[in-house]
């Protein structure tokens, strides 16, 4: 319809032109003030993501500080497959796979996620694997910061530290132990991400609450010789043929200097190890200790007044008890006026039961418990087997015989190099130790509690038994092979039968041998043991080797001085 006023055709216009803008109006106040929060919050909600913060993981360092696990800068890879352009899909997939060793076919799935604008394809990638992987300049794939652990001592220590698995927990010994301390407590922020790149917009919105820092520790270990100790377990266990083989390093009051197992593994690449040599063998094996025992049986004889070291026997190689014959270890003639400590040096298995006779089974019980027998260490690691060990009431007739020289009883190898530590320390028992203490954030020690203790025997037994055990390492003895140049030592060889689950039955030995220096002022105490050696399978033919290669090295590495004196001479047989 035609006006033909101009005019009324200019306020017609004006009047549709208001009317509009007034549409306008309404929907920018309702836009603006109305609804004005609620629409802010649903664009805020899309830029908004929230990511979780883990805390900084605390560090585990030896004795003097050395690091076994760190904590290092890393990135998390992340995508959004809204943005994520389908006909790149294949590409992106392919190529993002292959830098972050990941499979192909669970990038594709994560590319092709539906209702969410988030979603991790990988955890703790080393900055500059990030930095490669975002220049692809792909849009939807993004990152945020995280950590990730190292071990940059690689295989040293691996079986004690343990290792950190991809979901950032411990997986094994330490790091599994005390997961909760040194994890700390995660945080969470809530970012702003751009629609154009996938990235943090610097300055925007967001909430955040800070992670508290996990703890560190600080180990009694000595990284040098730990990996002295494992270098020379590794090599017997070659030379030998032997399945594993352990080395356990103690002061006299139980801390741990080194703690080594073979086979090992790489922490850094934990995925490609079993578990069998991912295991702490020290702790979660159980064997029978053989002759390394039968000094529990002579503490408990001297203690108790029934013999001194110079009590003689006369000693055939075999003995017959009940329905059951009983050898030493090697044919030989009558010893007639073998000494008690020629036993022990001799390591007659015939003349301990001998000696043993008038000591009660409840009272070699109670020796070997108080010794530590059947029961955990208490050091703290994940694992451990306390050993089999019954009470008298369940032996049989002639069960207390081998046990008296240590078979029919098992132990972990820290059980058994702490009763040499209890020796060494003047008969008293002390917790066995391996976490000095922890660290803070700012590097501030707190020393762990003072380790229990308690008195096994008396100090003149324990010094009576050092003297008994320097005799097996003179030519007369089992152990030759264990003496150092210029120092004193005493200890003592195992050469057991070894029962084998699997089997049902005995199949091969367990060769061990555990021993002190220097002799006259214990400092140290070596403990090394051998499952199954093929060629040869004496202990002191295999072990003590071993013993003297890390004993003589932990030895000049703590700079203990050379005895400087003469061994006094253990009298064998009795005029």
């Amino acid at each position: 319809m035609r006006l033909k006023d101009p005019m009324r055709r200019l306020n017609a216009a004006l009047l549709m032109i208001a009317f509009v803008l007034s549409l306008f109006a309404g929907r920018l106040v309702q836009l603006q003030g109305i609804k004005s929060d609620e629409y802010e919050q649903a664009a805020m909600e899309q830029r908004l993501r929230k990511i979780d913060l883990p805390a900084v993981r605390g560090n585990i360092t030896d004795a003097e500080g050395n690091p076994l696990a760190l904590t290092q800068e890393a990135r998390g890879i992340f995508v959004d497959p809204t943005r994520i352009n389908p006909e790149k899909k294949t590409e992106i997939a392919a190529r993002i796979s292959s830098m972050l060793g990941l499979d192909v076919g669970f990038v594709l799935k994560c590319l092709e996620k539906k209702n969410t604008q988030y979603v991790l394809l990988a955890h703790q990638v080393p900055p500059e694997r990030a930095k490669l992987v975002m220049s692809l300049g792909y849009k939807g794939i993004g990152q945020v910061p995280e950590s990730r652990r190292s071990y940059p001592a690689d295989a040293v220590a691996a079986n004690v530290v343990g290792f950190v698995n991809q979901d950032g927990d411990g997986g094994e010994g330490l790091e599994y132990a005390y997961d909760k301390l040194l994890k700390g407590e995660s945080g969470w922020q809530r970012v702003e991400i751009s629609a154009v790149d996938g990235q943090h917009i610097p300055m925007g919105e967001g909430q955040i609450k800070e992670p508290v820092p996990g703890k560190g520790l600080r180990l009694t270990l000595s990284q040098d010789i730990q990996w002295k100790a494992e270098e020379a377990i590794s090599a017997a266990v070659k030379k030998h043929k032997a399945e594993s083989g352990t080395v356990v390093v103690l002061t006299p009051d139980s801390k741990v200097v080194a703690m080594a197992s073979y086979p090992t593994f790489d922490p850094n690449a934990y995925s490609k190890a079993t578990a069998a040599q991912r295991s702490n063998r020290v702790v979660g094996e159980a064997f029978e200790p053989g002759s390394t025992g039968k000094v529990i049986t002579a503490a408990a004889l001297l203690e108790e007044g029934l013999v001194t070291p110079e009590t003689s026997f006369d000693v055939p190689d075999s003995i017959w008890k009940f329905s059951t014959e009983f050898e030493d270890s090697h044919d030989h003639k009558v010893w007639k006026n073998l000494t008690f400590g020629g036993i022990l040096a001799k390591s007659s298995n015939v003349g301990t039961i001998m000696a043993s006779e008038n000591l009660s089974d409840q009272k070699l019980h109670d020796y070997l418990t108080s010794f530590g027998f059947g029961s955990p260490t208490g050091v703290g690691l994940p694992g451990e087997t306390p050993g089999i060990f019954s009470t008298p009431d369940k032996w049989s007739g002639t069960d207390r015989y081998p046990i008296s020289f240590g078979q029919t009883i098992s132990v972990n190898a820290l059980q058994m190099a702490g009763v040499y530590a209890t020796i060494a320390n003047g008969g008293v028992r002390v917790t066995p130790s391996l976490v000095a203490g922890t660290l803070d954030e700012e590097g501030d020690f707190t020393p762990s509690e003072a380790p229990q203790s308690r008195r096994v025997i008396s100090e003149d037994t324990a010094h009576q038994l050092i003297r008994m055990l320097e005799g097996a390492t003179t030519r007369e003895g089992t152990a030759p092979a264990a003496r150092i140049p210029g120092y004193r030592v005493a200890g003592k060889t195992g050469t057991a039968e070894r029962y084998v689950e699997s089997k049902r039955g005995y199949d091969g030995y367990t060769a061990s041998f555990v021993g002190m220096a220097p002799a006259d002022d214990p400092q140290l105490i070596v403990q090394v043991v051998l499952q199954d050696p093929k060629k040869g399978y004496y202990g002191g033919e295999v072990a003590a080797p071993v013993f003297k290669n890390v004993m003589e090295f932990a030895l000049k590495t703590r700079k203990v001085a050379q005895t400087g004196t003469a061994a006094p001479t253990l009298k064998m047989f009795a005029d």
